[in-house]
């Protein structure tokens, strides 16, 4: 059936992004399964890309950490922080009228491309791990930005891997190849949170789930390996793919307004 194939397939997409750049490619689930699959709900469409968006981000995770790139105690103590925040933020997300959650979901994209344009120090401290001696120097930051970024999470059904790549580098200065590993660690755990939250209400459709799920497994060890081919072409991708959110948001934002006044 083409419903199914549709699923699959942007099922395999969001997980290619998530493998090969680490974060961003869950801002593009619930636009593909709202206008390329035809969810006719869009809080249904986040309840089941949560759920998806966690397991590619598991099966992403499980590369890097094959290869060392995850620092597991900062991430741990983010992950913790920002599931308080996504618990309050899908809480809230659920009472928001769902055109006005679309449109607000684009506007957050056009926003995410700006970001992800900023370019990005790949160098750190590659050997920073949170220890008693310096907790009271990284916990903060890390708690901070981990509330932030899973309250967001949570409201729009995302991720959130374009910012807690940011925040962990900004919390603790590690470069980019580990900030990108450690930082699925909190996309599963943000995702896992806001699926449990919808999946209460019955927001979700679990048929839709194991084919986006199957799809994004596949796409994600695809983009994990893409992305060793291509890693010194990362910061050009990262752009490329900008490019791409910004024309989907702004594509969202016009076919917000257009129901709201229709």
């Amino acid at each position: 059936m083409l419903h199914d194939a549709l699923a699959t397939l942007s099922g395999s997409l969001v997980g290619f992004v998530l493998g090969l750049i680490g974060g961003g490619g869950s801002v593009l689930a619930v636009p593909l399964l709202v206008y390329v699959v035809g969810v006719p709900s869009p809080h249904v469409a986040i309840g089941t890309s949560a759920v998806a968006v966690a397991l590619s981000a598991l099966a992403s995770l499980a590369g890097h950490a094959r290869q060392d790139h995850v620092k597991w105690r900062c991430a741990a103590v983010f992950a913790a922080t920002g599931v308080v925040g996504a618990l309050i933020g899908s809480t809230l997300g659920k009472q928001f009228d769902g055109q006005k959650l679309l449109l607000l979901f684009g506007v957050l994209m056009l926003v995410i491309a700006g970001l992800m344009f900023k370019k990005k120090d790949g160098q750190g401290d590659a050997f920073v791990t949170l220890t008693r001696a310096n907790a009271p120097q990284l916990l903060p930051p890390l708690v901070g930005y981990g509330m932030v970024v899973g309250l967001l999470s949570g409201f729009f059904g995302i991720g959130g891997g374009f910012l807690v790549v940011p925040g962990l580098m900004a919390a603790t200065r590690m470069p980019l190849i580990f900030a990108v590993g450690s930082s699925l660690v909190s996309v599963a755990a943000f995702g896992i949170t806001t699926a449990g939250n919808y999946a209460s209400s019955g927001l979700i459709d679990w048929m839709l789930v194991a084919l986006f799920i199957g799809g994004g497994i596949v796409g994600s060890l695809l983009g994990l390996r893409t992305s060793t081919v291509l890693a010194s072409k990362k910061q050009m991708l990262s752009r490329t793919f900008a490019i791409i959110v910004a024309a989907v948001g702004i594509y969202v934002v016009l076919r917000g307004f257009e129901n709201l006044i229709a």
